[in-house]
């Protein structure tokens, strides 16, 4: 009879967890692959003006009121003082690796020069933290918060002068934290990056001043070909000093990370083929192929012309392969349909450039798309892997954003994110077992957090913030007891499961 409740209670759990959807289990990924979680500093820290921290231009940006619920990051989640606690709650869910970011302004505050010694001090402790708990740290140079002193002096990544003091800023990184961080990604996605110099959504909010959008005056055709420009040269100088000079002391490794969909044509037609690979080719090629062929894609700058820079024959020789393995921020599937033979005459942005239009859905009409990250492709996971390993010899990766985004009043059944990281690990598992080089997982993210498009409106996290509360206290939701049942290899039955409570609908 204890042997027929077991059974039934395994396959309750199975059906509450969504493991009876897995047809896999950890031990079906490589040994040595790295499941963790992910945050950045401005999004998950808080503390904004504390301990000699000077504001980010995301920090002038949400203080103007750009956020569509007049959110900030002030306090964020608060990590800067809780980065004790939530360490605890990565151990007790099992991740390999934590991923997070620096904060430019908290460790130099000036933008060059000076330390903080007390923002030295946190990513120290965090660092220690981490480790003394078996947490891998993969550090995250450059994440979208570009000090608002380099912005105000140079208008940032716009100048040549980045490259340099990003580069110091790097090797301070290096010096200080690197005999203990070994995975190091120098910049978060340079082509969302670039793609703020067209829009209102994202700080420094330059854009063509005809473009009727609520920003500064920029050149909405120009700008975001030059910042992805120097981003390159920054991501490359800051590798190739940590090759030769720090490298083979601290035996860790650096990468570049960038954002990309997988794009499907809309319908089976020639031209919207086309369109797709040639959407793929500004969004992942953009970023990938100097970094592999030492170029831009060939259709790139033919669309773009003279609007795109140059790399000298040195530039070139020193982006092209500078990197030990890619990043990769994946989300979700668009549906491309060709717009060539609509094109307006007169100046283009770097949309216009791509000739085609986007949707989420192949029931939605073709537009312009921003992404709400609330469908599911998996197989798009599969897809893009498979991409990187026919079109770019088979690069490592590390799957450093994959995740669901559910409302502000979610409750902690986030059944919804279960099915979609079930979906998109397995749909990883099927390129590795295909052949690709896919080295880890990192789910986006570990803790609600302000979120970039959305502020406070939609949650990303595995464990449920109270932001209402002076304490923001911290509250698994199911996902939480999902992937650590996965991490723990738990399609064996266990003490644990037998001992799994199911969560309440509502957060207490």
């Amino acid at each position: 009879m204890r042997v027929h409740f077991l059974f039934l209670l395994l396959i309750i759990i199975e059906g509450v967890l969504g493991l009876n959807t897995l047809k896999f289990s950890r031990n079906d990924f490589p040994s040595d692959f790295v499941f963790g979680a992910a945050t950045s500093a401005y999004q998950v820290e808080g503390a904004a003006a504390e301990d000699g921290r000077t504001p980010s231009i995301w920090d002038t940006f949400t203080h103007a009121g750009k956020m569509a619920d007049k959110s900030t990051g002030d306090i964020a989640s608060d990590q800067y003082h809780k980065y004790k606690e939530d360490v605890k709650l990565m151990t007790d869910i099992g991740l390999d690796a934590y991923r997070f970011s620096i904060s430019w302004s908290r460790l130099l505050p000036n933008g060059r020069g000076a330390i903080n010694p007390k923002g030295l001090e946190y990513y120290n402790n965090l660092i220690d933290e981490l480790i003394s708990h078996g947490i891998q740290p993969h550090v995250t140079i450059f994440h979208m918060d570009l000090p608002q002193a380099l912005e105000d002096e140079y208008e940032g990544w716009l100048s040549p002068k980045i490259v340099k003091d990003f580069t110091a800023f790097a090797e301070v990184c290096f010096r200080e934290f690197g005999d203990r961080v070994t995975h190091w990604t120098t910049i978060n996605q340079p082509n969302v990056l670039a793609m703020s110099y067209g829009n209102d959504l994202y700080p420094p909010v330059r854009c063509t001043s005809s473009s009727g959008l609520n920003c500064k005056p920029g050149n909405s055709s120009v700008e975001p070909y030059t910042v992805v420009h120097h981003a390159l040269l920054a991501h490359a100088a800051a590798a190739t000093l940590y090759k030769e000079k720090y490298q083979g002391k601290q035996n860790g490794l650096i990468g570049l990370n960038l954002f990309s969909y997988w794009c499907e044509p809309f319908t089976n037609s020639t031209a919207d083929v086309t369109a797709a690979k040639r959407v793929l080719d500004f969004i992942t090629g953009w970023i990938v192929n100097p970094l592999i062929f030492g170029d831009y894609p060939e259709i790139m700058k033919k669309n773009a012309g003279s609007r795109i820079p140059s790399f000298t024959k040195h530039q070139s020789e020193k982006v092209k392969g500078s990197f030990d393995f890619l990043g990769l921020n994946h989300y979700t599937t668009v549906y491309v349909q060709d717009n060539s033979n609509n094109l307006q005459k007169g100046l283009r942005d770097f949309n216009g450039d791509m000739f085609a239009k986007l949707t989420d859905s192949k029931d939605g009409t073709p537009g312009q798309y921003i992404p709400n990250y609330l469908t599911s492709t998996p197989s798009g996971m599969q897809k893009i892997l498979e991409y990187f390993k026919e079109v770019y010899g088979n690069p490592p990766i590390y799957i450093q954003e994959n995740g669901r985004a559910t409302p502000y009043n979610e409750t902690l059944n986030d059944t919804s994110r279960i099915d979609y990281l079930s979906g998109y690990l397995n749909a990883a598992l099927s390129a590795i077992r295909d052949g690709s080089n896919a080295r880890g997982y990192f789910i986006w993210s570990f803790l609600d957090v302000f979120e970039h498009l959305t502020g406070y409106k939609m949650r990303f996290g595995l464990y449920y913030v109270h932001f209402e509360s002076r304490e923001l206290t911290r509250q698994p939701k199911l996902s939480v007891q999902w992937y650590s049942n996965f991490l723990k290899k738990s399609r064996e039955m266990n003490i644990e499961m037998a001992n799994l409570n199911v969560m309440s609908h509502t957060p207490e």
